[in-house]
This record gives C-alpha cells, sequence and structure tokens, in this order.
C-alpha cells in the first residue's frame, strides 16, 4: 500500500523548511513565508494529495477547524443558498467545515440553533438570510467570532459586523444604463415597503434620474411586491390602452420576478420587447433571468461574494494569534452588484 504524504514530504518537494508548510497549509503564510514559495508549497501539497490532519491540528491550535452557519430558510433557496457556498468554498480552501442550521423563517429557533453549534465547539458564526433584512443577534453569537451576512444587527448598539450588497449604487447603475440608452421615461416597479433594499434600490434610482437632469415623476414609483403575477398587472395599468407618447420607454424592475411579469404584459399587448419597451430585472435569477425570452438585462446580486467576503472576515478573526477571542468591531462591509447586460433593454424607440 503506497505510503501517505507527510509535511516533510511537501517540504523536500517544495525546497523550504518543514515549518513552512506547516505556516502556509494552516493559513498563516501570510507575513511568514514569500510568495513564491507559498505557491510551490500549495503546487507540491497538490502533487502529493496532502492534507494536514485535522484532528491534529484542532488539538494543536485548540480549535475544532469547524465554523457554524445559522440561516432563516436559505438552504433550501436556489437563489440565496450562494451566499452558504461561497462561504463554504473560502472554509474548505482555508481547511475549514461548515455545519449549517435553518430555522425555516421561525426566528424562535435562532437562539437554539446558535447553542447547538456552540455546543459543538464551534470556532466561529455566520448567520445568513434570504433578503436583506435587520436580524435580533441571539446572545450566544457574541461568545464566539461572529458575521452578518445579507442582514443587520437590529439592536441601537449593533454588536456584529456585516455583510450586505451595496443597493443603492445597484439602483443607480440599472437606471444609469437604462438612461445610457436614451430612456427618459423610466418607470420603476420597485417591490414591497417591508424590505429594507427597496428603498435602498429607490433612492439610487431617484439619484440617477436627477443627475441626468430630468424631472422625477412620482407616479412612475410603485410599490407593488415581488410576484410575476403583480409585474404582469402593474406593467398593464402602465401600458393598456394609454397613447404611445404617454408610456414609459422603460421599466425598471425590482426583482426578475417582476421583470417576467411586465414582458408577460407586453406581450399581450402586442409591444415587442426591446423595441417598444425595454424592461431590466434585478438579482440575475439562476435559471430565469437568463432564460427568458428575450434574456433579461438585470443587476446581479452578489450573494456568492458575500458569503465569501464574511467568511474570510470571519476567519481572519479565528486564526488570529488571540485565538478569536476579540470580538469583531461592527462594520458594514457593502459588496457592488453587478450590471447583466442581455437582450431585453435596447435604445429608446424611435431613436435606432
Amino acid at each position: 500500500m503506497q505510503r501517505k504524504a507527510t509535511a516533510l514530504d511537501v517540504a523536500k518537494r517544495a525546497g523550504v523548511s518543514r515549518s513552512a508548510v506547516s505556516l502556509v497549509l494552516n493559513g498563516r503564510g501570510e507575513g511568514n513565508v514569500a510568495k513564491e514559495s507559498q505557491d510551490r508549497i500549495r503546487q507540491a501539497a497538490a502533487e502529493l494529495n496532502y492534507s494536514p490532519n485535522a484532528i491534529a491540528l484542532s488539538l494543536r491550535n485548540q480549535r475544532t477547524r469547524v465554523i457554524g452557519i445559522v440561516c432563516d430558510d436559505v438552504v433550501v433557496s436556489p437563489f440565496d443558498g450562494n451566499i452558504i457556498g461561497g462561504a463554504d468554498e473560502v472554509a474548505r480552501s482555508r481547511g475549514f467545515v461548515t455545519v449549517v442550521m435553518d430555522t425555516a423563517f421561525d426566528a424562535g429557533r435562532d437562539a437554539d440553533a446558535v447553542k447547538t453549534l456552540l455546543d459543538r465547539q464551534v470556532d466561529g458564526l455566520i448567520h445568513v438570510t434570504v433578503g436583506l433584512k435587520p436580524f435580533d443577534v441571539p446572545p450566544g453569537m457574541l461568545n464566539v467570532p461572529a458575521v452578518l451576512a445579507n442582514c443587520y444587527d437590529n439592536a441601537p448598539a449593533p454588536a456584529l459586523p456585516h455583510v450586505i450588497p451595496d443597493e443603492v449604487t445597484g439602483g443607480r447603475e440599472a437606471s444609469q444604463h437604462l438612461l445610457g440608452l436614451g430612456h427618459r421615461d423610466i418607470a420603476y416597479l420597485a417591490g414591497s415597503d417591508e424590505s429594507p433594499a427597496s428603498p435602498l434600490r429607490i433612492q439610487g434610482y431617484r439619484d440617477a434620474i436627477a443627475a441626468a437632469g430630468v424631472a422625477i415623476r412620482e407616479d412612475r414609483i410603485q410599490m407593488v411586491g415581488w410576484d410575476i403575477e403583480t409585474g404582469f398587472h402593474a406593467a398593464m395599468k402602465l401600458l393598456d390602452g394609454v397613447p404611445p407618447a404617454e408610456r414609459p420607454t422603460a421599466i425598471l424592475c425590482a426583482n426578475d420576478r417582476l421583470a417576467v411579469g411586465v414582458v408577460l404584459a407586453a406581450s399581450r399587448l402586442g409591444l415587442v420587447v426591446p423595441r417598444d419597451l425595454s424592461v431590466m430585472g434585478y438579482d440575475d435569477e439562476y435559471r430565469v433571468a437568463n432564460t427568458m425570452v428575450p434574456a433579461l438585462t438585470t443587476m446581479a446580486l452578489p450573494l456568492r461574494e458575500m458569503g465569501a467576503t464574511a467568511m474570510t472576515r470571519l476567519l481572519d478573526a479565528v486564526e488570529n494569534p488571540d485565538g478569536g477571542r476579540r470580538r469583531l468591531e461592527p462594520t458594514e462591509t457593502m459588496v457592488p452588484c453587478r450590471l447583466v447586460v442581455r437582450d431585453s433593454t435596447g435604445p429608446v424607440p424611435g431613436s435606432r
């Protein structure tokens, strides 16, 4: 039977000391080992199929190398689950594993989930939510390094850092895309009042419209919810029986499902997207935005990036020389959204 490779084997192949191998593969190479040597060590470890012994590492570092993730319903979401995917990818790359507990939107189970994970000696915690929202932090989360992703501490004096999408800039850049195509009458189906993201995206829309020197029409901003059906009915009110000169030339939507409803309404009325009407979504929802006909132009929420950023911040604290005993500062990190241009937006009608 082939002998399992050791750290000494990796050191010999990479031409470095055994201690350098230990530093790099335990996540402490930055600042201690030259970048070129780090690359050689990782390459040698991959060639030899070597990985550090997790149990030995735990005993030596007094850490379990397990991170607990609590979420409200993210596990079963094909969309927001990307936050956990991004977090887990970073954890695995640094020799950690994740354990996820889903509370199925039952806030009363948050504290129990945190306690269960703490009882299993996790090194840190992340809380993730479906959609941007405030979060009442269970006291147990203050006992280990912890970070919030896609949510923020609802306390008057926040105790935990959070990682969220930059919704104001996202709303502004979405509007700027349509303005850049020549549109000046842009309606905005803005979601619902209950979502903290809605007013932030509206602010971005207002900022862009004002910067373009266009008067803001309040009747063009409508809170209609998030579903295909409500997008359809809202678009019918904006378009049906309205003379072309009085119709909006573009409709910006607060999510991709609303945009699907708008496209369906346009089709019902014999309007061609984007020839007669440009339609833009938000989220870049998997198997919705890119498979629509026409494929939706949209703002992509940085879900994997938020998860990766939150986990990186957390592991930096856990692997700090103090063993992660210091509580992280309650800072805000905003991750940029990304414009994805597809086929549902085009020049203002009559300008071709």
